[in-house]
């Protein structure tokens, strides 16, 4: 109905999927209510902050049921045009409520009405007698790294700046103020001091010139221009020349990384070159911290801002370019509450800004190989290294008879042994940490599961522990069989922290390092333990994945991927492509600088045909094969997938709901689309619940978001139900 005054349309953080209109708040002018601003809002019983989405005069309620805003808390919109336009279209493709999408997109205290408006800032600088120290006490190595910046700085640094570089700042940097070393200033909202002076980067390769002067030629339109370059062969160097031009014409630039542990190496790097104090959004970081963040994002202040995922919704205000490294990851598709893919969600907020997006992988994901085939994005291609390093040899080992020393073939360890006497560094890459994945009786045959989930509890030898890597539920380790009392127990199979242990026995002569979860939980550990690498104070490296992303190990020669097996024959249709992109980004690890690289897969499947494709013809020759076989089976990127997930405590709850679901979709679903299930989920029951799913798939992106949108209306309204939980994942990264 119309109504014969305008009243506000607000997205309220609910998990309802609308938005709820309000008269404006008493006193205050209806033109100060601008879409994009926050305002308090009463909510049931509640006191919620919401998000003005537009001023209408069509409402479904009677107006006097109408409640009035309780207070308007921005002066000015805390989510311009765009950014609001860009949420409301993710609420509608993903399916996500839009109070919660619009509350996702800002930091924690706007969420709680917080002031969005800028407040000094206080920085770091040197005192006259801090200038004059010329050495720190020898085990003070934090004090001499933050001394060490200060000097190198162009002004002050602040508190965040520092917290990049040092782990655990705070104390030191309270030790430095004590002894009058250093003090602290206070900086106007509207100017944020440079780092320190730019500094020119090394002459271009041609491939990487090429790259450079395409994208420079389409700075003032919208194009999406994939970087596909081998690892090693300067993509970040690409990134800073493209960067540096845009800092010389007042743009600012956001570049995503998919790992938070990528980000300090990033800033080193791009502070020392660029010569302008670059801002960090991801987790780790304060609250506080974060709105700091996103305050010089929307004012200016920040020139370049490195984030993962979230960092899409910063309100960036003068956005002229935007990059995403390692785009083919997994980590840019938040797989919780609001599934957002920030990839797709960066390509659309380019488009609506005019701008080019860069998107670089050595492996593109093949959702992006078959777009530049539809010609919708440009290909700039690295085919060389950088400083003429040669790729790796590859050679796969069959495991079959092979005899085993704890995941360990006999030809691997013979070439571990070779290259460490020629002084090179080895990696050993297991996707599985742990000491083993098993605990059995050997007597009786009983196995070690968890009570919450379908898995086997890992065994962690370090502190004897049982622990579940999927609900995170952990016990000792039994000491007898509790079914038939024996001692006999056998842990089976192997992980990062049994490699770990034999190698200190076969290799008593090299030192050692694991990089896993379990060896890097606290802050700064990582860093810590990359830098042992790098220094050459560690020859051998073992770990998981996250030694595959982004890291510089010039020292090492021989990587050894000790199981792919897991990758070559699983349910899920996506797994031999993240198989393959892994493989090449571990691989890549593998003589980096002038010494060649050899790689050495194990497996018990060695005849695979996309495995030879793979090491033969490389990524891209395995990418276009696996593009035909999904193709054939009309799988995405040929069609258009998305899943509806559903849990529940009662063991058959989740299904029954899933087949009262599929019923509703047989009555008005198109034939173009099709559903699969409901079925158990690949794991039934996990942290407690038993899950179960049912796949909607088209080849038409029209008919699948058409039958979601009115399937999820008559979910809401004729299948209530209390006692299960259910979502909706669209362009699904797994079907786990």
């Amino acid at each position: 109905m119309s109504a014969p005054f305008e009243i506000l349309r607000v997205a309220v953080p609910t998990p309802l999927r609308r938005s709820f209109d309000y008269l404006p708040p008493t006193n205050t002018t209806l033109t100060d209510c601008r879409p994009g601003c926050r305002v308090e809002v009463s909510f049931g019983r509640q006191k919620l902050v919401g998000v003005i989405l537009e001023r209408t005069r069509s409402t479904e309620q009677p107006g006097h049921k109408l409640k009035h805003v309780l207070s308007l808390l921005d002066d000015a919109p805390v989510l311009d045009a765009d950014l609001l336009e860009l949420l409301r279209f993710a609420s509608a493709y993903y399916q996500h409520p839009v109070g919660e999408v619009v509350s996702a997109a800002l930091p924690a205290l706007l969420r709680q009405g917080k002031s969005a408006n800028a407040e000094p800032a206080i920085y770091w600088q040197l005192t006259p007698q801090g200038q004059q120290v010329a050495r720190t006490p020898r085990r003070a190595i934090k004090q001499a790294a933050l001394l060490s910046a200060l000097h190198t700085a162009a002004g002050p640094l602040s508190d965040a700046m520092l917290k990049a570089r040092v782990v655990g700042a705070n104390p030191v940097l309270q030790r430095l103020h004590d002894l009058g070393w250093i003090e602290k200033v206070t900086v106007a909202p509207d100017s944020t001091p440079s780092s320190a002076s730019p500094t020119a980067g090394p002459a271009l390769s041609d491939e990487q010139a090429a790259a450079v002067q395409a994208i420079q030629a389409a700075l003032d339109q919208f194009g999406v221009f994939v970087l596909e370059g081998v690892t090693g062969s300067g993509k970040t160097e690409v990134y800073l020349q493209l960067i540096a031009q845009q800092l010389l014409l007042g743009k600012q630039v956001l570049v995503l990384v998919p790992e938070i542990g990528l980000t300090p190496q990033l800033l080193q790097r791009f502070e020392h070159r660029l010569g302008s104090a670059v801002a960090l959004w991801h987790s780790a970081l304060t609250d506080s911290e974060r709105l700091q963040t996103w305050r010089s994002a929307r004012d200016g202040t920040a020139k370049v801002i490195i984030g993962t995922r979230s960092a899409i919704f910063l309100p960036v205000q003068d956005l002229g370019l935007l990059i995403i490294d390692e785009e083919h990851d997994a980590s840019f598709k938040q797989q919780e509450g609001f599934r957002y893919s920030a990839r797709d969600l960066a390509i659309l907020r380019a488009r609506a800004r005019q701008i080019p997006i860069l998107m670089g992988s050595a492996t593109p994901s093949l959702e992006t190989l078959a777009n530049i085939g539809r010609d919708r994005y440009t290909r700039l291609v690295l085919q060389h290294r950088a400083g003429g390093a040669k790729p790796p040899h590859f050679h796969i080992l069959d495991m079959r008879r092979q005899p085993l020393d704890h995941g360990l073939s006999m030809p691997l360890t013979q070439r571990m042994r070779e290259h460490l006497q020629a002084n090179g560094q080895v990696l050993l890459f297991l996707n599985r940490r742990g000491f083993a994945p098993t605990l059995l009786c050997h007597d009786c045959g009983w196995i070690a599961t968890c009570s919450r989930c379908d898995a086997h509890l890992t065994l962690h030898h370090s502190d004897n522990q049982l622990r579940c890597h999927h609900c995170g539920t952990q016990r000792r380790k039994d000491p007898v069989c509790p079914v038939c009392k024996s001692e006999q127990l056998i842990d089976v199979g192997v992980g990062t922290e049994r490699i770990e242990a034999s190698l200190h026995k076969a290799f008593a002569d090299y030192e050692i390092v694991r990089i896993d979860r379990d060896t890097t939980r606290r802050k700064g550990s990582l860093d810590a333990l990359l830098e042992k690498v790098r220094n050459g104070e560690r020859q051998i490296l073992i770990g998981t994945q996250m030694l595959a992303k982004g890291h510089h190990f010039p020292n090492v020669t021989l990587v050894g991927i000790l199981d792919t097996d897991q990758g070559l024959h699983s349910a899920d249709f996506r797994a031999t492509e993240r198989m393959a992109q892994q493989i090449i980004q571990v691989s890549g690890r593998a003589g980096r600088a002038e010494r060649p690289g050899e790689v050495m897969i194990q497996t018990h499947h060695p005849e695979h045909p996309l495995l030879h494709t793979l090491v033969e013809q490389g990524y891209d020759a395995f990418a276009q094969a696996a593009l035909g076989e999904r193709q054939l089976a009309e799988l995405p990127p040929y069609a258009h997938m998305a899943i509806i997930r559903a849990e529940a405590t009662r063991p058959t709850a989740a299904l029954a709901f899933l087949q009262d679901v599929a019923k509703l979709l047989v009555k008005f679903a198109p034939s173009t689309l099709q559903h699969f299930g409901p079925f158990p989920a690949p794991m039934e029951k996990r942290a407690g619940k038993v899950r179960a799913q049912l796949i909607l798939l088209s080849t038409a992106r029209t008919t699948l978001q058409k039958s979601l949108q009115q399937l999820l209306a008559k979910i809401e309204t004729e299948l209530p139900s209390r006692s299960v939980r259910w979502s909706v994942d669209v362009d699904p990264l797994d079907t786990y």
